[in-house]
């Protein structure tokens, strides 16, 4: 078996992420060996593969589902934005440089479609089965012309297409039709059909419309996926805990003591890797939200600065919103504050970017004896250590180099008294590491909250990835899904006039 598929949505968030995963985890419960793949994703939450590579969260969360270890081949192609026109491209895991939206797609992006499909190339010969995820919509006639994420590598690789729509927004059958409409007729010999996502209700009275569907278009539904809360995967971009809605609709044991733990995370610009809390929210008795104003945080137990791709301008929010002065009172108070990455480095006392921002020298917060030189070569890491006593793990992704002065180590940054921070992405997953960090917490803001002791990071993420399997088993057509992957998109699809324009 030398299998494949792209899933493509009507529109960004129509559940492509989840649906692919789901697909890789019910067939690697098939005994195929099966990869995922995305061309080009753009996003600010990032992962670092064992051999130093970086790439999207989304698909390492996507390998976990395959039962393998993710590689940069995985996502060639990384686009991190750092401004409402620009982002940094990383290719192959490594950073190689800034460009405008307008410099990418008006001439770069094209010329790396020969890159992707090698790379596509590489995994297909390696496993039985690449399950591809698309980008948006592959409607995006302004764009189909550089396009090496959706029709463009479909036609590229020979792959079938399945289209996803969030039927939750409402107009899934318009999403479907004029998305197959808006395609030319090379393209939509490969779309093979729909796939319906988010349905809450009957599905009988959904089943009309979908045959009048087939009758317009000559192509099948390969199922409807009821709404399940807690099901989206590590997230591209957005403000979603992604587990935080499966631990709390599934049967845990309520707070071990007598009070919950809040946990307040600043939604400063650029946030990156925001998933880091998703560990927090996992426990049982910890309540994390997000906030942006001073007075949100009055009543938190923790704050989190989180990572960002603008340290500095994130720094510049911070001051402008009064956060600042809110996050100096706790430190001077001793009440708890953890900066993550570009979090950390805001804590810091100075910090010297000619790289990211270009803003030279710029002060800190200056609640942590740290100077932070920004440095042109990324630091792509997967640190282990210990702290508090406890084994810890996690990656780092940053330009920053941060030169420690004082207080006490802690996962290769420092805290003094209960401020911490540290260059260490996914340490809270580190379940030992994670209890005695609340512990700590707890013990500063006088709360009587005990971690659970058995509570497991990872044995949550298979179980939501087992989830996301059930869901194609029970709710998809599964024997047609299959012969779409082993044998490609049917003969003779009729063409849906418009077509894409000239």
């Amino acid at each position: 078996m030398n299998g494949g598929l792209l899933v493509a949505g009507t529109t960004s968030d129509a559940g492509k992420s989840v649906v692919t995963a789901g697909i890789c985890r019910w067939l690697v419960r098939q005994g195929v060996k099966v990869a995922p793949f995305k061309a080009q994703n753009m996003s600010l939450n990032s992962f670092v593969t064992r051999e130093g590579a970086e790439i999207g969260r989304a698909q390492a969360m996507q390998a976990q589902a395959c039962r393998i270890e993710p590689t940069a081949l995985m996502n060639p192609v990384l686009l991190k934005p750092g401004g409402e026109q620009s982002s940094q491209v990383v290719l192959l895991g490594k950073p190689v440089g800034e460009m405008s939206a307008r410099g990418y797609h008006g001439g770069r992006q094209q010329r790396l479609l020969g890159t992707v499909l090698d790379c596509l190339a590489e995994l297909r010969g390696q496993y039985d089965a690449v399950i591809c995820e698309g980008a948006g919509s592959p409607a995006e006639i302004n764009l189909r012309r550089t396009d090496i994420v959706n029709m463009g590598i479909a036609r590229g690789a020979r792959l079938p297409v399945l289209v996803v729509g969030d039927i939750d927004r409402g107009g899934v059958f318009a999403s479907f039709f004029g998305t197959l409409a808006l395609l030319s007729p090379e393209d939509q010999e490969l779309v093979a059909g729909f796939l319906v996502n988010k349905f809450r209700g009957d599905v009988s009275l959904l089943e009309p419309g979908l045959d009048m569907l087939k009758g317009l278009t000559g192509r099948p539904a390969y199922g409807v996926l009821p709404f399940r809360h807690g099901l989206g995967i590590d997230e591209e971009d957005g403000l979603r805990v992604s587990l935080r809605g499966a631990v709390r609709e599934s049967a845990v044991a309520p707070p071990l003591g007598a009070d919950v733990l809040r946990v307040a995370v600043c939604a400063i610009p650029l946030m990156s890797n925001f998933t880091d809390v998703d560990a927090l929210a996992a426990e049982p008795g910890v309540v994390v939200r997000f906030v942006d104003r001073p007075e949100e945080l009055a009543d938190a137990d923790l704050v989190v600065v989180p990572g960002t791709r603008g340290t500095v301008r994130a720094l510049r929010w911070l001051r402008e919103r009064g956060l600042a002065d809110a996050l100096a009172r706790r430190a001077a108070e001793h009440r708890p504050v953890l900066g993550i990455c570009g979090g950390f480095q805001i804590l810091g006392e100075h910090i010297e970017d000619d790289v990211e921002s270009r803003a030279g020298a710029v002060p800190g917060l200056g609640l942590l004896p740290v100077r932070v030189r920004f440095a042109r070569e990324k630091t792509l890491t997967r640190p282990t250590g210990r702290a508090l006593g406890e084994p810890a793990w996690g990656y780092e992704i940053h330009h920053g180099v941060a030169e420690v002065t004082g207080g006490e180590a802690f996962l290769d940054g420092c805290r003094v008294g209960q401020t911490w921070g540290t260059h260490w992405h996914g340490s809270l997953e580190s379940d030992g590491f994670r209890r005695a960090f609340l512990r700590e917490v707890a013990a500063a803001a006088g709360r009587r909250f005990v971690p659970a002791p058995d509570t497991s990071f990872a044995a949550l993420r298979e179980e939501q990835l087992d989830r996301l399997g059930d869901l194609i088993e029970q709710h998809a057509d599964t024997d047609a899904l299959w012969r779409l992957i082993e044998s490609g998109a049917p003969q003779g699809l009729p063409f849906i006039p418009p077509g894409a324009p000239a």
